[in-house]
């Protein structure tokens, strides 16, 4: 709970309060611990506390659980019984205001974001690709970036590394080898990505950042994102909060360390986040988290045991809430002493028997001092919720949903154009044209070929005069040929006349014959025409 005397108070131990100092609680911190020692209600007592000082939270709702957030609490004989411990008289149950927000749109307001603003790299990380995969990945944003076409949802991106693939040869020289098979098997982790459903989660109209950060009657809004489903695709689920964390850190302005953060960022499961990471992706989640606490914005990782954390980034989390830890195998074992050691060390106990001794709800607390030098750690119990432990009922969450300033703004998905409808249009487009030019060259084609043929059919006169050629040349040889038989046979005068009037004759009437046969094709020819 928040006062002006106690400040963010959290817990309470043999010597008093512990509370996080303001301006430290963008140092970011650790809530570990073994499952069912209280962490979620550690979570919802920070959350609340910060709400309660108007700094508005995001957290992840695995269970449901931290939909009671919303209602206010009521008071039970645990809390009647250990409210001497911590000083406490008539606690205030109060509500906070809250917004439900759900990737998949079926439990609180859509969130979405573009294909490109997730990038190739996130991206590349959510369909565990290759390196090669990835490499082409990077080009078809690059091509895209360069021809001004929007990725906005997955189609989108389908027809983009279509139209890449069938350009491939385009691109060689300046940007590498694109084959066919790595294209196809961008395409099929695309699916697989599509039936998880993140289909839902990519395209318009894309999340405000703002919208995270909004204050309700002086108390900060707590952005509870229904996480249950989301968390049957660890991938998913990892690369959207990363993505959310990459959109804080490129949006808000830097504002240096305020007398309190402007948004506490809660990231449940956070062993989800390093796995399968590649070493520039766990890069640029170190700059992130190191250089967002310049935003105002604090970041709050809540595992089982802090080696789910790398080092680098577990050094940077100086507020820590350390529950209970088992230690039944030698991994176990060492990693309740990696706990232990992360803790600024307190003479009064000793911290990696203290670990496992813990009780549900006890938990070794440390936060950073006025000058953010870590406080030597407590054992202390967390305070417990002035909201509802537990979750709403449906017709709750639905109620406040509908009753939400964000009611209507991402509920309906938009479609503008993008790079799936310009594609299409230029693939129509070439399509016309294919079509336009193929029927002219088939006209031209129709066109020359009468003219060709008329021109090479030779006409009338011309088969006529051919005819009386070869009659004439005919009717001579035979004349000829008569007259040089009759010479060797030595006949009469009389006897040659009649012969060669009988040579003439035949010579004649077969010339008659071939004009007027060509005469009579000719006239049928082009009658039939």
């Amino acid at each position: 709970m928040y006062d002006k005397e106690r400040g963010l108070y959290i817990a309470h131990c043999a010597n008093g309060a512990l509370s996080i100092t303001g301006k430290m609680a963008n140092r970011h911190g650790l809530i570990a611990g073994a499952t069912g020692t209280g962490k979620t209600v550690t979570l919802q007592v920070m959350a609340e506390t910060f709400c309660q000082a108007g700094v508005p939270c995001f957290m992840a709702d695995m269970k449901g659980d931290l939909s009671g957030i919303s209602q206010a609490g009521k008071m039970s004989g645990f809390i009647e019984k250990r409210l001497p411990e911590f000083g406490i008289e008539n606690p205030e149950f109060q509500a906070c205001p809250v917004r439900f927000f759900d990737v998949f749109g079926e439990q609180g307001h859509p969130m979405r974001a573009t294909v490109s603003q997730m990038g190739p790299q996130l991206l590349s990380r959510l369909m565990q690709l290759n390196e090669t995969q990835d490499g082409v990945l990077n080009i078809v944003f690059r091509i895209a970036d360069e021809r001004g076409v929007l990725i906005d949802d997955i189609k989108d991106l389908r027809s983009m590394l279509d139209w890449v693939s069938k350009h491939a040869k385009e691109y060689t020289t300046k940007y590498g080898n694109i084959s066919t098979a790595t294209v196809g098997a961008i395409q099929r982790a695309l699916l697989q990505l599509e039936n998880q459903g993140a289909d839902k989660f990519f395209g318009l109209p894309s999340f405000d950042i703002q919208d995270l950060m909004q204050t309700e009657n002086g108390k900060g809004v707590m952005n509870v994102l229904a996480a249950d489903k989301l968390m049957l695709q660890p991938k998913l689920y990892s690369t959207f909060l990363l993505w959310l964390l990459s959109e804080l850190y490129s949006t808000l302005p830097e504002v240096g360390d305020l007398p309190q953060p402007k948004l506490v960022f809660f990231f449940d499961e956070a062993h989800m986040l390093f796995q399968d990471t590649s070493k520039a992706l766990l890069d640029k989640i170190e700059q992130v988290i190191r250089l967002i606490r310049s935003k105002g914005v604090g970041i709050y990782f809540i595992t089982q045991s802090p080696t789910d954390i790398p080092e680098n980034i577990l050094g940077q989390l100086g507020n820590r809430v350390q529950h209970a830890l088992r230690a039944y195998t030698p991994k176990d074992q060492k990693a309740v002493k990696t706990a232990a050691d992360t803790f600024r060390a307190n003479p009064a106990f000793k911290t990696d028997e203290a670990i496992m001794n813990l009780e549900t709800g006890e938990a070794l607390v440390s936060f950073l001092d006025e000058k953010g030098a870590p406080t030597m750690v407590e054992r202390a119990k967390i305070l417990f919720p002035l909201s509802q432990i537990g979750a709403v009922t449906e017709g709750q969450r639905l109620d406040i949903i509908k009753q939400s300033r964000i009611y209507g703004k991402y509920d309906n998905s938009v479609e503008r154009e993008s790079a799936f409808e310009v594609l299409m249009a230029e693939a129509e487009q070439a399509e016309v044209k294919r079509t336009a030019d193929t029927e002219l060259a088939e006209n031209s084609e129709n066109s020359e070929k009468p003219a060709k043929a008329e021109k090479q059919k030779p006409g009338i006169m011309s088969k006529v005069l051919k005819a009386v050629m070869t009659a004439v040349t005919s009717t001579l040889a035979a004349i000829l040929g008569a007259w040089v038989s009759e010479k060797v046979s030595g006949k009469s005068a009389k006897r040659r006349t009649s012969t060669k009037e009988r040579v003439v004759k035949n010579a004649t009437s077969a010339a008659t014959r071939t004009i007027t046969k060509e005469l009579t094709r000719d006239i049928l020819g082009n009658l039939v025409k």
